[in-house]
């Protein structure tokens, strides 16, 4: 859902008074866009859709008795997306093709794509740089997060001397990394940069994946997190919802990609990058984020003094 953030912008800045409705398996959706106000309504299917047929039924047809003006599918061109791109009622409907000529023309980020596809379809000048991806904090949100991760690190004051790494250690399938590797990792990190301050923020099992041996913060409520990520000075991860949380919260984000196309799912965000770890070396891995995290000293300490 975050990376459909920037489509929601792209429509704001082109369609000003628009009201938009989001259609989302699963109710991540209500979190990311509840400070959007162009969000008039989010349909969430269950994510277990055969197990709840009479409830989905129920939300196809409530979706099916509303005409739109504009229709969009910024799933990439999924069968589910286009099915049901077909079965609503638009007099415009926009979703991708299997054309390989326009394949060539579309932009590889997945947060770009459906803002592609908008201009494309767009009758005027279009022209403009890329919409952020932005959850939307509010000033109580962000205070509340700064505040938090100050009790969670006993903090008495900012120091010019330290930056705050948040790492969540979680990710799916082979994208996970074991316990043994960030161990590694963090210790060679540490060996160059003695002044970060780790918070490990705890994936929806909570349990550690970094021993324990750090500051931990775990929470369910999206922009809780998000809030909290947003008071680091930098986050880590490997490629998982949570980096584009992170990247959408505003905070500067390191993505470890060994195995998904970075070119598609990078943290997006021009402070953000993307770290290729298909050698799978831990050492490697925190040479390269020592080298960020030196950038980063220089520039919070010229901004804290």
């Amino acid at each position: 859902m975050l990376l459909v953030g920037p489509l929601i912008s792209e429509l704001e800045r082109l369609y000003p008074g628009a009201e938009v409705d989001i259609v989302a398996a699963g109710p991540a959706a209500h979190a990311v866009f509840s400070t959007y106000p162009t969000v008039r309504r989010i349909v969430s299917f269950h994510q277990r859709i055969v197990h709840h047929l009479p409830m989905t039924v129920a939300q196809l047809f409530g979706i099916r008795r509303t005409v739109y003006d504009v229709a969009i599918d910024a799933g990439g061109g999924s069968q589910s997306g286009r099915l049901l791109l077909a079965f609503v009622k638009a007099r415009y409907k926009i979703g991708t093709t299997d054309h390989a000529s326009e394949e060539a023309l579309r932009p590889l980020h997945l947060a770009q794509r459906p803002v592609h596809l908008l201009r494309h379809a767009y009758a005027g000048d279009a022209s403009g740089p890329w919409p952020v991806m932005d959850i939307r904090l509010t000033d109580d949100e962000r205070r509340k997060g700064r505040d938090l991760l100050a009790k969670i690190l006993g903090d008495t004051g900012v120091s010019s001397d330290t930056l705050t790494l948040a790492i969540f250690a979680n990710a799916t399938g082979r994208k996970c990394y074991a316990e043994t590797w960030w161990a590694q990792f963090i210790q060679e990190l540490t060996d160059h940069h003695s002044n970060v301050r780790i918070v490990e923020v705890v994936a929806a099992h909570a349990v550690s994946q970094l021993n324990s041996k750090h500051a931990t913060f775990y929470s369910r409520d999206l922009r809780k997190m998000a809030a909290v990520i947003s008071a680091a000075d930098v986050f880590l991860s490997a490629d998982c919802g949570v980096m584009h949380l992170a990247a959408a919260s505003g905070t500067r984000t390191l993505g470890l990609f060994s195995v998904t196309d970075q070119r598609k799912y990078a943290p997006y965000g021009a402070s953000n990058a993307a770290i290729d770890n298909r050698e799978g070396d831990p050492g490697v891995a925190a040479r390269i984020v020592s080298a960020h995290l030196s950038g980063l000293f220089q520039s919070l300490s010229e901004e804290r003094h």
